[in-house]
């Protein structure tokens, strides 16, 4: 027996959309997110109420990365990950970009650079010196 889908209505909360979407994982961390300007509806900054229709272009900032979105169709309850995929599309420029600050993060030297010997005894001071205080 099939699964009956709930009725879908034209308009839709910002804040149980991107819930619903699988952008956050609560509508609360969703409504922080909005209030804290990093979801732009049609790059304008917006209220967790406010209401959204198909075709709308949502900027979402996830530091270090921007998604630049278009949602595709509104859903009143969240679905699993494969569905909620379907809801939105995401445009060619913002994968791109995406895909290459991945790369320089990865390509980035790390913080500590180990070297073949263990610090001497002046060193090992220093590091404590760092770390404890």
């Amino acid at each position: 027996m099939a699964k009956r889908q709930p009725p879908v209505e034209n308009n839709q909360r910002l804040d149980k959309w991107l819930w619903a979407a699988r952008f956050y994982k609560t509508r609360s961390l969703a409504v922080e997110a909005i209030n804290g300007g990093k979801v732009h509806l049609n790059n304008n900054r917006v209220k967790p109420s406010r209401t959204i229709k198909e075709s709308d272009v949502l900027t979402i900032t996830k530091p270090p990365y921007e998604q630049s979105i278009t949602i595709l169709r509104l859903a009143s309850h969240r679905r699993p990950a494969s569905e909620a995929q379907l809801l939105y599309i995401e445009s060619e420029a913002s994968i791109q970009k995406r895909d290459k600050l991945q790369q320089e993060i990865k390509n980035q030297p790390l913080g500590f650079r180990h070297d073949q010997s263990k610090p001497n005894k002046r060193e090992r001071r220093h590091i404590i010196k760092f770390t404890r205080g």
